[in-house]
């Protein structure tokens, strides 16, 4: 038996040393602004950017593929793919899929809507008969997930949801509070979309990686990187950066919260 245990603890130190040593390792993701996305060719993101930060620090090179989620979450399935960027835990992802601990970041999902046709929703009974914009292969919350009060309606981007709201061929559209921001900021929709106070659900987004030999271990360095990173000044100043004009949205949220009756 110990025979066995060195056996094993060297394959997993083999398997380690290879992606520490050259090999790529292929995440995909989906952009996800401002966590993750293309601008001008050019990867970024608050989430990309801290991974690929940590991987540095450990002497991983990383492969990045930019795709719709759901292709995504197929490429992890059909082990064309390493690892997935920006995912939410789950037990059933568990079996196929190690997790750090720590999480890159959180997300709040909201309902946005279109200002010149405003509605009042402060709980999920108040969408019945609504049509809301959401996203393919996207978890919300079961309450949302699986309410027969509304529908569903998923578009292929985000900004293509945030055209069928401004052309009010939805009623309200989910996305994360931060997401939302930046798109309305970056599309020009900032005085014809607002957002409504009402949290839906918190999530974490972590990276994750397939269950093969030696990325647990790998998982657990990443882990620990991470925390290393996220306790530096170099990482307030990563998010502040990606913040930059968040006040303005904020500002808006709350003053809708103190107006709601």
């Amino acid at each position: 038996m110990p025979d066995f245990t060195r056996l094993l603890t060297a394959v997993l130190l083999t398997c380690l040393s290879a992606f520490a040593h050259g090999e790529q390792l292929r995440i995909v993701t989906e952009p996800w602004a401002p966590y993750v996305y293309l601008e001008n060719g050019q990867a970024k993101g608050i989430d990309y950017d801290v991974t690929v930060e940590v991987f540095k620090r450990l002497g991983v090179e990383v492969e990045w593929q930019f795709l719709p989620w759901k292709r995504c979450l197929a490429m992890i399935d059909q082990g064309l793919a390493d690892g997935i960027l920006d995912i939410f835990y789950t037990e059933q992802r568990t079996h196929q899929l190690f997790f750090p601990s720590e999480p890159l970041s959180n997300v709040e999902f909201a309902l946005f809507y279109a200002t010149a046709r405003p509605h009042q929703v402060s709980r999920l009974e108040d969408l019945r008969g609504l049509t809301v914009g959401t996203s393919p292969g996207y978890s919300y919350a079961p309450a949302f997930n699986d309410s027969p009060l509304f529908i569903r309606e998923p578009a292929p981007t985000h900004e293509a949801n945030f055209g069928k709201l401004q052309r009010g061929r939805i009623d309200l559209l989910i996305t994360d509070r931060r997401v939302g921001r930046y798109l309305t900021k970056n599309l020009g929709l900032d005085e014809q979309i607002s957002e409504l106070p009402l949290l839906v659900s918190r999530q974490s987004q972590y990276l994750a990686v397939r269950r093969n030999a030696g990325m647990d271990l790998l998982m657990q360095r990443f882990d620990a990187e991470l925390r290393r990173f996220k306790a530096e000044p170099a990482y307030a100043a990563l998010n502040a950066r990606y913040d930059k004009g968040a006040d303005y949205f904020r500002n808006t949220v709350e003053q809708q919260e103190r107006s709601t009756p």
